[in-house]
Order: structure tokens, then sequence, then C-alpha cells
């Protein structure tokens, strides 16, 4: 889930998707080490274009 926030934060292009500890991640990145974010939703759907177009069920802050 954290390298998933990440790549959100980031806008790094990819789809997204989670669901309780099931998580999916096709494209974007791993986690830089110590990297405080997280997400706050228990399922959600995310993806993001380049040119830093986010599409996203998720609507809260990456904060740790």
């Amino acid at each position: 889930m954290i390298d998933i926030a990440y790549s959100l934060d980031a806008a790094i292009p990819g789809f997204y998707a989670w669901f309780g500890s099931i998580a999916i991640r096709v494209g974007g990145s791993k986690a830089e080490p110590r990297y405080p974010g997280r997400i706050h939703a228990r399922s959600g759907v995310a993806i993001v274009l380049p040119g830093y177009i986010v599409l996203s069920t998720y609507q809260g802050g990456f904060d740790g």
C-alpha cells in the first residue's frame, strides 16, 4: 500500500487498486526509503496518465 500512496502522491503513471489488504499496482514505483505517506481509505481505484492526469476514487491526503 505504501508503494501505491507514493506513486499517487508523485503522479507516476499506472493503474492502482486496493481493497482491504489486497493491492494491485501496474506501473508506478516502489516508495523511497522512509516515505511517510499512507492511504486512509480501505478501498479505491486510481489511474494516473502521463501529463499528471490523475483519475481516482480516493480524495484524501497522503500524510503519515
